[in-house]
C-alpha cells in the first residue's frame, strides 16, 4: 500500500510518499511543492495540479493530511485551510480516501511527544525511514503525516483482529 502524506501550506506544501509492505515501510518520494509569490488563487491551482501529477505518477492508495493549526493570525489559518482544501480536492477527484491528523498527533506518533519541534521530526523521519540525508522540513513533516497514518491503520487493524478472537 502507498500512502501520500501532505503538509499543506500556501507557499510550500510538503509531500511524502511511503510504501507499506507488512511491517516494512520505505520512502518512495518526498519533496516540496513551491507555489511562488503569485496571486493566491493561482497558488491554490498549483497545489491542486501538482498533486494530481504526483498522484498519477506514484499511484498512492490513500492520502493523509495535516489539519489546520490555528495560531493567532486568522488570515494565515484561512489561507492554510484553503491550501488544505486544494490538496483534499486533488485526492478526492481521484477517488482516494483522505485521513486527517492534528500536528500534535503526528508529532506524538513519530517523536513520542506532541510538542516536538521540526528538527526532532526531521531526525526521527531520517532514522525511521533510513534516509541517506535529512529531508527539508516540509517534506519531513509530510512523511511524518504518512507514517502517522500507517501507524494508526496498523493499530486499528491489530485491535480489530483482537476483538474478533
Amino acid at each position: 500500500m502507498r500512502i501520500l502524506g501532505i503538509d499543506p501550506g500556501s507557499r510550500f506544501t510538503g509531500i511524502g510518499i511511503i510504501e507499506v509492505d507488512g511491517d516494512r515501510v520505505t520512502s518512495v518520494h518526498h519533496g516540496v511543492i513551491k507555489t511562488g509569490g503569485g496571486e493566491f488563487p493561482q497558488r491554490l491551482g498549483i497545489i491542486f495540479s501538482e498533486l494530481l501529477e504526483l498522484i498519477a505518477e506514484y499511484a498512492p492508495d490513500e492520502v493523509a493530511i495535516e489539519n489546520v493549526f490555528v495560531s493567532k493570525n486568522a488570515g494565515s489559518a484561512l489561507k492554510l485551510g484553503q491550501a488544505r482544501g486544494a490538496a483534499i480536492c486533488a485526492a478526492i477527484s481521484r477517488d482516494l480516501p483522505v485521513a486527517e491528523y492534528s500536528p500534535r498527533s503526528v508529532k506524538q506518533a513519530i517523536v513520542g511527544k506532541g510538542g516536538a519541534d521540526k528538527v526532532q521530526v526531521q531526525h526521527m523521519i531520517t532514522l525511521l525511514l533510513q534516509l541517506k540525508e535529512k529531508p527539508v522540513e516540509d517534506a519531513a513533516d509530510a512523511l511524518a503525516v504518512a507514517l502517522c497514518h500507517q501507524h494508526t491503520q496498523q493499530t486499528t487493524s491489530r485491535m480489530q483482529a483482537l476483538q474478533q478472537r
